[in-house]
């Protein structure tokens, strides 16, 4: 290499030194003209990604993240003894709620229901809408109850058949009747006894 060759060189070497030089202040000048501003007012959080997920999926991955609960003891007796426990704990909860249920309760206005035993057959009386069949009748049950919500008074009707050993019941008449064992493929109803006859 020439003289010449070398002076030029070194000619462009010495500015890209010096812009370095020049450089390195004003990059500590700028950040230290951030670091007040950053100081001063707080860095905005990152957007989460979650927020613009629908929120079955944002509920989904939450659920996935959370830590499974621990299995109960492996031993029979001692998983038998906490299921006892969670049967008594709840079953004290539901006696209280009952408990306070029943002293907000108001009793009703109207007719008390009738006493009988727990196991006694149901009675209902109706009127006769059909005996044309032999040894059985058709029984209407007229409801009429206040409606829970509206307090309209609701009818409502409902048929049954029942078994008439004597052929005792005409049309029209109104009868009692209680409930017995299939008799057929419908009649699960016994009459019991007429208490008005038809005009």
């Amino acid at each position: 290499m020439s003289d010449e060759e070398q002076k030029q060189e070194e000619t462009t070497e010495e500015p890209q030194a010096e812009e370095t030089v020049e450089e390195a202040p004003a990059a500590e000048e700028t950040a230290a003209a951030e670091a007040p501003a950053a100081e001063e007012a707080p860095a905005e959080p990152e957007p989460n990604p979650e927020d613009d997920l629908p929120w079955k999926e944002r509920r989904r991955l939450q659920k996935s993240r959370r830590q499974p609960r621990k299995a109960g003891a492996s031993d029979p007796a001692e998983r038998k003894a906490a299921r006892l426990e969670a049967r008594k704990r709840k079953a004290t909860l539901r006696r209280n709620q009952r408990a306070a249920a029943k002293a907000a309760h108001t009793p009703g206005t109207g007719t008390p229901p009738a006493e009988r035993e727990s196991n006694a057959a149901k009675v209902r009386q109706g009127i006769v809408v059909s005996s044309k069949g032999d040894k059985s009748i058709t029984v209407r049950i007229d409801i009429a109850r206040r409606h829970r919500t509206y307090e309209k008074i609701v009818r409502s009707s409902t048929k049954l058949h029942a078994h008439d050993e004597r052929n005792e019941a005409g049309e029209g008449d109104v009868v009692r009747v209680v409930e017995t064992r299939p008799l057929s493929k419908t009649k699960r109803w016994r009459l019991v006894d007429v208490v008005e006859k038809a005009r």
